[in-house]
């Protein structure tokens, strides 16, 4: 699949459209959900034209590899999640439910998760 720059992810990192700000860094932009599936619910997404997992850890660099999983990581920690539990969810394809071709992982957590489909 190639990367499609007008995108609404790629229109976020370009401060096109409003979002509840988390945290940012060079290589990702966190943020709330506007649709949370959780009590909280927050999107990091990549900076790099990635269209989802598989795209960037074929195409990236380890320094963006590795800053990006750091920003999940400071992401998870500034929501207060690190010492109760979450869940990192990441939709490649249509199949798993994917609607933005751009990488991003769901962080889910606040309250305890159903598991019955994982």
């Amino acid at each position: 699949m190639e990367y499609n720059a007008d995108n609404v992810f790629a229109k976020i990192i370009r401060g096109e459209l409003p979002i509840q700000k988390i945290y940012e860094d060079e290589y990702a932009l966190a943020f709330y959900d506007i649709h949370p599936k959780a009590k909280v619910h927050a999107l990091v997404i990549s900076k790099a034209l990635s269209t989802d997992f598989s795209d960037f850890i074929d195409h990236s660099s380890d320094d963006e590899i590795s800053g990006y999983m750091r920003a999940i990581t400071k992401t998870i920690t500034l929501l207060g999640l690190d010492e109760s539990g979450y869940r990192l969810v990441f939709n490649t394809g249509s199949d798993s439910g994917q609607e933005v071709p751009h990488l991003h992982v769901h962080i889910l957590g606040g309250e305890k998760l159903q598991t019955e489909n994982l």
